[in-house]
């Protein structure tokens, strides 16, 4: 292998003919291959079969989690969370299975009813805008998007959002009503925000009074390593600067134990609690407390969540690794074709081809037999300016199917980029 941007032209229509004859052998293969979704693979979940062994279903308190009530979550399961957040119980509401749906119900309440300090509902604002920070997580901008908000692209660091960005976005236009945050091992690049990072969310001045920040700790305890990172509770150091009413923190057990049958919860203020239950409260009695009594005998507290997790690592690395070795030993000798992230945690890796091959990246994977997420999903509108970005999940394939997706990730990468070459020397 030699760099590509070294070659002339007739070496890389050398190299595009090889690769081509390379593709092929892959296309004959009748692969059926899937690294689109960050999706526990089967030997994960079976880790957690014992949780549906359990068949008294009272409560500490001796009720009954089979019946109605406690619209904020069983004690004991607001306790595990809370000891999970690194918050007090009284400030965890636990709901079912799906955190984006409490983040989708709490749009909408913004939306319908706006918050106790929002001078009117979010639906009365024009040109309403969320800020975004990219990539990120497609779910996260797709409600925002659905609620008519214009999605306000921020650059990430390896420390999380340029602050500098949204300081000064935040500070001058009263329309922008908050911000999508996976800070903990971030989706998609693995990036943990810095302390100096949720020190600044915290005390930042903001325009508009009812400014939100969407705090989606959803990989609090997925860590890649033996490294535990333990990052400042945004919750708590808000108290400080007395912003905590503009928090929402979130968190599930959908990476954990089940994705269809978890338990998800929030992390807020006592003033954001008692009015979200208020709005919450026309709208269900309770969540699935069975479920939710079921998580905490069986995963007990956060000791035995980080236990738990430490089989899932052990599943885990070596698919990571295998993405990476693939990369390294494909992609490096080529020249500077690609880079891609290196996370201590979470659950996908970013890679970053040569600005206008993406798209053509996804397209010869696809027609392959191996689906990834859609090249621009990562951004707002599905819209990469770049057109270089690819977000891969190694988690759901089985080792040997990790390995075969990687190696022919890589020779469609290198065919995306000679094509791309060519084309620009004509």
């Amino acid at each position: 292998m030699a760099n590509y941007h070294e070659m002339d032209r007739a070496a890389l229509t050398a190299e595009k003919a090889a690769l081509e004859q390379a593709y092929k052998q892959f296309q004959a293969k009748g692969l059926k291959l899937n690294m689109a979704r960050g999706k526990p693979g089967p030997h994960q979940m079976d880790l957690a079969m014992d949780l549906l062994k359990m068949t008294d279903y009272t409560t500490d308190a001796g009720t009954d989690a089979r019946n109605y009530g406690e619209l904020e979550g069983l004690s004991e399961a607001r306790a595990l969370f809370a000891d999970v957040f690194g918050v007090k119980p009284n400030e965890v509401f636990v709901g079912g299975n799906s955190s984006l749906q409490l983040m989708y119900n709490l749009i909408n309440i913004g939306y319908v009813f706006g918050f106790p300090e929002s001078p009117c509902p979010w639906s009365q604002v024009e040109k309403r805008k969320f800020l975004c920070p990219v990539p990120g997580y497609d779910r996260h901008f797709a409600i925002t998007e659905e609620f008519g908000f214009e999605l306000v692209s921020v650059p990430m660091t390896p420390n999380g959002p340029d602050m500098d960005v949204v300081e000064k976005l935040v500070a001058e236009d009263d329309t922008i009503k908050g911000i999508w945050c996976v800070p903990q091992y971030s989706n998609p690049d693995g990036y943990t925000y810095s302390d100096e990072t949720i020190e600044r969310f915290a005390k930042m001045k903001t325009a508009a009074p009812d400014f939100k920040i969407f705090w989606d700790e959803a990989y609090i305890v997925h860590h890649l390593t033996e490294e535990i990172i333990e990052t400042p509770v945004l919750l708590n150091v808000s108290k400080k600067y007395g912003t905590q009413d503009r928090v929402f923190m979130f968190t599930s057990t959908s990476k954990i134990t089940f994705p269809g049958a978890g338990v998800s919860a929030i992390a807020c203020s006592d003033n954001s609690m008692k009015y979200m239950c208020k709005r919450f409260s026309v709208m269900i009695i309770s969540y699935d407390k069975m479920n939710q009594l079921r998580h905490v005998r069986f995963l007990k507290n956060k000791e035995g969540v980080l236990a738990h997790m430490a089989k899932h690592r052990r599943r885990l690395v070596p698919c990571f690794d295998a993405v990476k070795t693939a990369f390294a030993a494909n992609l490096t000798p080529c020249g500077d074709i690609a880079h891609w992230t290196n996370p201590k945690g979470g659950y996908f890796i970013s890679l970053y081809v040569m600005p206008g091959c993406a798209k053509r990246v996804a397209e010869l994977c696809k027609d392959a037999g191996l689906v990834l997420t859609g090249a621009g999903s990562a951004y707002p509108y599905h819209k990469d300016p770049q057109d270089s970005h690819l977000r891969i999940a190694p988690t759901y394939p089985s080792l040997d199917e990790v390995e075969t997706a990687s190696e022919l990730l890589c020779v469609c990468v290198r065919l995306a980029v000679v094509e791309k070459l060519l084309a620009d020397m004509a």
